[in-house]
């Protein structure tokens, strides 16, 4: 008997033949590139290092794409964009020990956001390996161990015929659900030694699917079926899994109200008559998902931004459909279906029947009104306007990258995406530095749009030598600098929580002629002139900088005075 696994595709005369007569002058680091472009991969970021030379060398010699960047952080940052926005794993080539522990926040952003990214390291020769002295340049005991509490998983290759296999199985783990990056390393002696094996044309790595359990869904279709006040939660998972028209299709059918998390931003249309839109961060809010009998939570783990500072303390029943095993019930408990989003929403249409509840459009009114009401109620004019000014100048199609920033605070709650995908912060991993970067990795995917970057002074600082990038590629991104002159968030926390501010003020550049040192426009806009500025900046091909002079606030919080026991408020 022969089984379908028994098969085996046997090689052309002309395939033999390649295979028997590879060309000359290749070597290890050719067989990355030939992995990478049989995997499908046309882009790869990066920044050269002594020991990756071998597979710099070896980008002249194929088809793909070089961007590179001049901080292994901001490449990072930038692959993570391009795997947010093409849903394909970034390549990104780095080298050894300070190249590689560089991009270490980066990777962490991506693995907290689910973004697939491919990091390929170099490592000292294989004869430095194995923990000891050998006094090798950028030399680490095991620098793999860095990587292993952040990426998704490690991959090594000490051969050269180890090469295609292991960059194959980092990117099958890249993509297969929740996506995430992964790390491979190869050695300097590998990478930069000849070989005659044979050119490497196409690799299999289609990634595993994760269905949901048909038992769990059953019983999370006849509770929701059934429920009298049904809510839903949708996270990054939704936008991931491109699971939106599930989403909206399944909250309709139940009258469910939805409201997003940061990271599901434009999961559900903002204007629908059942959104509650994004204001997690408010009690009113909080109190209405408190009040869901059955809670539907699609792609996150209810982690602290998500849960209103962990205050949220749930009275119904929670169904919670999340790809990461580790985020189930890891909060609350719930009925947890491990599985993709895509294919749990698409279970749960087939099963769930429609429920009539005419009064849940009011009920959604009534609770954005409460908000709204809330927030005008305390002086915050200035800060409403600016963001309402972002959002007419940018394009509705145009994706928007926000660095940790007041303002980017402000866009987690109250700025519209206008579509799934469209808005993307680091508010995963919280690091700074990633708005112009990000934003470069997205122009980069798709440059038929303009791509928008939003920074604090603070931020910029991180990333102001991406402005060369932008140039050297003429990629059409403006960066909006908000410059009240430091670190405006931790000023106020300090402020509120000791009475003064230490080591938050900034002496910072002129970003204009900065920008334009760079031979990229700037100009100094006003909250007047903001969506003036803005838009002509957007609307003009390449690299632009606005810089907005002002200071900003917070709205207050809802959570301090409701930490649950065992918590101190922060």
């Amino acid at each position: 008997m022969t089984h379908d696994h028994d098969l085996v595709l046997r090689p052309t005369a002309a395939q033999t033949e390649a295979a028997l007569n590879p060309p000359g002058g290749r070597t290890g680091g050719d067989l990355v590139v030939e992995t990478l472009a049989g995997l499908g991969a046309t882009t790869v970021f990066g920044l050269p290092g002594r020991h990756a030379l071998g597979v710099f060398d070896a980008l002249r010699r194929s088809d793909l794409r070089y961007v590179g960047l001049r901080v292994e952080n901001n490449a990072a940052f930038a692959a993570d964009a391009y795997g947010r926005v093409t849903g394909e794993a970034a390549p990104l080539l780095l080298s050894t020990g300070p190249g590689a522990l560089s991009a270490l926040p980066a990777l962490q952003e991506a693995a907290a956001a689910s973004a697939p990214v491919l990091a390929i390291g170099s490592q000292v020769p294989t004869a430095g390996l194995g923990g000891g002295r050998h006094g090798y340049l950028h030399e680490l005991p095991d620098q793999a161990a860095s990587f292993r509490g952040v990426v998704k998983s490690v991959h090594t290759a000490r051969t050269a015929s180890q090469i295609p296999s292991a960059v194959t199985g980092a990117w099958k783990s890249a993509l297969t659900v929740p996506h995430g990056p992964v790390w491979v390393e190869i050695p300097q002696d590998v990478l930069a030694a000849p070989t005659s094996l044979p050119v490497v044309t196409a690799m299999d790595a289609t990634p595993d699917e994760l269905p949901p359990r048909p038992e769990l869904t059953a019983v999370a279709a006849h509770w929701l079926t059934h429920a009298e006040r049904p809510a839903i939660i949708a996270g990054g998972g939704v936008i991931r899994s491109d699971a939106s028209g599930k989403l909206r299709k399944l909250a309709e059918r139940l009258r469910a109200p939805v409201v997003t998390t940061p990271g599901g931003k434009g999961a559900f249309p903002w204007t629908h008559p059942l959104s509650l839109q994004s204001w997690l961060e408010d009690r009113h809010t909080t109190d209405f998902l408190q009040d869901a009998d059955v809670l539907l939570v699609v792609g996150s783990g209810l982690g602290e931004l998500s849960s209103n500072h962990h205050t949220f303390t749930p009275r119904g029943r929670i169904v919670q459909i999340e790809a990461d095993l580790g985020k189930l019930e890891s909060n609350h408990p719930a009925l947890g279906i491990h599985a993709d989003a895509r294919l749990a929403l698409q279970a749960l249409l087939e099963t769930v029947e429609p429920r009539e509840d005419e009064a849940a459009p009011e009920r959604v009114r009534t609770l954005v009104s409460k908000v709204a009401e809330r927030i005008a109620s305390q002086g915050l004019t200035l800060e409403q306007e600016v963001l309402a000014s972002v959002r007419r100048a940018l394009p509705a199609d145009s994706p928007s990258f926000w660095d940790m920033t007041i303002l980017a605070y402000w866009a987690w709650s109250a700025f519209d995406a206008k579509g799934p995908n469209h808005l993307h912060s680091a508010q995963g991993a919280g690091g700074l530095g990633y708005g112009l970067p990000a934003a470069l990795g997205a122009a980069v995917a798709d440059p038929t749009r303009p791509v928008l970057a939003v920074s604090g002074d603070g931020g910029a600082l991180y990333s102001v030598a991406e402005l060369a990038t932008a140039r050297q590629y003429d990629l059409d991104v403006t960066w909006l600098i908000v410059d009240d002159g430091g670190y405006g968030i931790l000023r106020a926390y300090m402020t509120d929580a000791y009475g003064e501010a230490t080591a938050t003020d900034l002496t910072r550049p002129d970003f204009v002629a900065l920008a334009q040192s760079f031979g990229v426009p700037g100009v100094r806009t006003t909250p007047g002139t903001l969506e003036h500025d803005l838009s002509r900046a957007l609307n003009t091909p390449g690299p632009s900088v606005v810089v907005l002079p002002t200071v900003l606030r917070m709205f207050a919080p809802t959570h301090l005075d409701r930490a649950p026991a065992g918590r101190t408020p922060c």
